[in-house]
């Protein structure tokens, strides 16, 4: 083990408190009782939060760990460590995924009041928060696979909380399955670094891929020469792709919204979908040496960046429009990866981090408040009846759509000018114009989803008004605490980490993040001045968010008829975009239908005809039964009969021997 700079017993207790209140509700939580139960995690959670942020400061001040614990596993030359890698891009998202999760433990305790599964429900979000640290913190790939997939666990149970609903467990259903195809891709490249690195240990690999790649190793795939580099790569962000929702592994993100509204913030804001951001920036020293990977990179996040905002300008659901706004602002991240502007990805994943949060709580709070209904058009003006939540979702609107000096203006605008001043071909052309014209979409549907729910006219159903009211503290003060983070998030970011300085490379992150000089687009954005092209280019997300600000407002504040008007002139298209491109239709006739033919083939052919008829029924059983009742008729208990029969075998015997001797 290698010399600690940090203490180790408050590292373990990080993820080790939730993970030891996790196991106390999972287990006695009957007996604990609700109140004991939501005490303990979320006194847990709250524990690991401040601890986090003790780290951090002496992570500021220069501190940092990496070593090994325990093995875990000894299988001849396979060694699998356990251990902790503790530096600036570790203690940043341990600070996101603590603080956000502990604002989510104590809103839960309002909001699933007197839910049957109260207890169980806090002891899935602590294992969920202990996971997700244990992916965060690991120093090894099987670190992280563990974390990675028990993330991927806690979802599916979290999804599908409500078990009794049909459509719950579909859900948790679909993204167990979307996951598994996404994991296999990452397993592979695992597997694949084991195979060319022989360790699997973080360090160890990264010290090697530059002599890897200056080898130029290839291998055969599908007839296809292909760099060993690039394939390890392009496998772990398949992984990547699931977990985090991009296309065309996207579909199951906003079906989480099934679960109850803390678990959707918690997985939105800082916990699963964010795995795959991380990834791909503590890969750094990966990717940066497959241009096709990060190509790709670039590719899928721009893809799903502008498509997941499309389908957002017409969901009526208010979860499902903040859903498809994360798998929108998750495509951000991975540009920003991609164009090799890790820094500025991780800086918007923290700056969504609260914002997200923020809207997702805050939607809860309304959805609290008018009898579990979640149709926004069956909402408004209820900023009269809920001031705290109406104050705070505005606040998150304003950090969504990218207004400063809000928390997402600072990191999105820095992503959108790294993809300009990137030079990628076609490639960089296509995300620059998803990332640019994405910002008017994320704008407007954001705040149509604000004027429709606390403004326009009032469309609460009667039996309803007479509930609404605002939420009590326990849920408002974590949405206030929130929305500190969504206010100045981003100006901390930029002035306190120092994050868009290109001349103190990474900033804050130093050398937890590896850019190559020749990819480095905050360098680039230095070179051109701050005059040139690129100052009106970062001025333009502004007046882009202004237009759909504005545009939402004319047609959902001023002018409320024109949104009809505007569907009866294009119905084909508003109706293609409400049915989300139809991906779910098309995975039905691509793999579903044709799985289901396949089964019930086998189980025809197969199960019924051979089985049940030919050998059920066609007097197979029969014969072996008989056979058996005639041997069972030879097991008397008489001792003269065995003693017959043991003569019988001895004679038998000699007779053989004398006739072949």
């Amino acid at each position: 083990m290698q010399e600690m700079t940090l203490n180790t017993t408050e590292l373990l207790a990080i993820p080790g408190l939730p993970l030891l209140a996790a196991l106390l509700a999972g287990l006695f939580g009957w007996a604990l009782k609700d109140k004991l139960s939501h005490l303990i995690t979320s006194g847990a959670v709250i524990i690991s939060a401040l601890l986090s942020i003790h780290v951090f400061m002496q992570v500021l001040d220069g501190a940092s760990f990496y070593g090994d614990y325990w093995t875990w596993i000894i299988s001849g030359d396979f060694v699998v460590p356990v251990g902790m890698m503790i530096d600036p891009l570790t203690a940043l998202m341990m600070l996101v995924v603590t603080i956000v999760s502990a604002c989510v433990h104590i809103y839960t305790i309002g909001y699933m009041h007197g839910d049957p599964g109260y207890s169980r429900f806090f002891s899935y979000i602590s294992a969920f928060t202990f996971s997700m640290l244990v992916l965060v913190m690991g120093n090894s790939f099987f670190t992280l696979f563990f974390g990675w997939e028990a993330v991927g666990l806690f979802s599916y149970l979290l999804i599908g909380f409500w078990y009794k609903r049909e459509s719950a467990n579909y859900a948790a259903l679909k993204a167990f399955i979307v996951n598994r195809i996404g994991d296999f891709g990452f397993l592979i490249g695992v597997l694949a670094i084991w195979f060319y690195f022989g360790s699997v240990d973080y360090k160890t690999v990264f010290d090697m891929v530059p002599g890897f790649v200056e080898k130029g190793i290839t291998l055969d795939f599908m007839n296809w020469q292909i760099s060993a580099i690039t394939f390890i790569c392009l496998a772990l962000f398949v992984g990547a792709m699931g977990k985090s929702g991009q296309v065309p592994l996207h579909v199951w993100l906003p079906d989480s919204m099934e679960g109850p509204t803390p678990i959707s913030a918690l997985i939105h804001a800082a916990t699963m979908v964010t795995a795959g951001v991380f990834m791909v920036a503590r890969l750094s020293p990966m990717f940066e040496y497959s241009e096709v990977a990060l190509a790709a990179v670039v590719l899928v996040g721009a893809t799903t960046a502008w498509l997941c905002a499309t389908i957002g300008l017409v969901q009526n659901d208010i979860k499902r429009v903040i859903a498809y706004s994360t798998c929108s602002q998750l495509g951000y991240m991975f540009v920003a990866c991609g164009v090799s502007a890790y820094s500025v990805g991780i800086f918007h994943l923290m700056t969504h981090a609260f914002f997200k949060a923020l809207l997702f709580l805050a939607a809860g709070s309304v959805i609290h408040a008018v009898m579990a209904n979640q149709d926004i058009r069956k909402m408004g003006q209820l900023r009269k009846y809920m001031p705290i939540t109406y104050i705070t979702m505005f606040i998150a609107a304003l950090a969504l759509s990218g207004v400063p000096p809000f928390a997402g203006f600072w990191s999105k605008d820095l992503i959108i000018e790294a993809t300009v001043v990137r030079e990628m071909g076609w490639v960089g052309d296509f995300a620059s114009f998803a990332v640019l014209t994405a910002v008017f979409m994320t704008a407007f549907y954001t705040f149509r989803m604000f004027f429709l729910t606390f403004h326009n006219s009032d469309r609460v159903p009667a039996e309803v008004k007479s509930h609404v009211h605002e939420s009590p503290k326990v849920i408002t003060i974590p949405l206030m605490i929130l929305a500190v983070g969504a206010l100045a998030a981003g100006a901390w970011g930029v002035m306190v980490l120092d994050i868009a300085n290109p001349e103190v490379v990474n900033g804050y992150f130093g050398n937890s993040l590896f850019v190559l000089d020749a990819h480095n687009p905050l360098k680039m954005i230095a070179e051109e001045g701050e005059h040139g092209m690129f100052h009106f280019l970062l001025s333009m997300p502004f007046w882009l968010a202004i237009g759909g600000i504005s545009l939402a407002y004319a047609m959902y504040y001023r002018e409320t008829a024109l949104p009809a008007k505007m569907v009866a002139i294009s119905p084909a298209v508003h109706k293609f975009l409400l049915n989300k491109w139809y991906w779910d239709e098309l995975y039905e006739k691509i793999f579903i239908q044709p799985a289901q033919r396949l089964g019930n083939f086998f189980w025809k052919s197969g199960d019924l005809a051979m089985i049940d008829k030919g050998v059920i029924h066609g007097g197979i059983v029969d014969s072996i039964m008989s056979g058996a009742a005639r041997m069972r008729a030879m097991q008397t208990g008489m001792v003269f009969h065995y003693a017959f029969a043991m003569v019988i075998g001895v004679f038998g015997f000699l007779t053989y021997l004398m006739l072949n001797g």
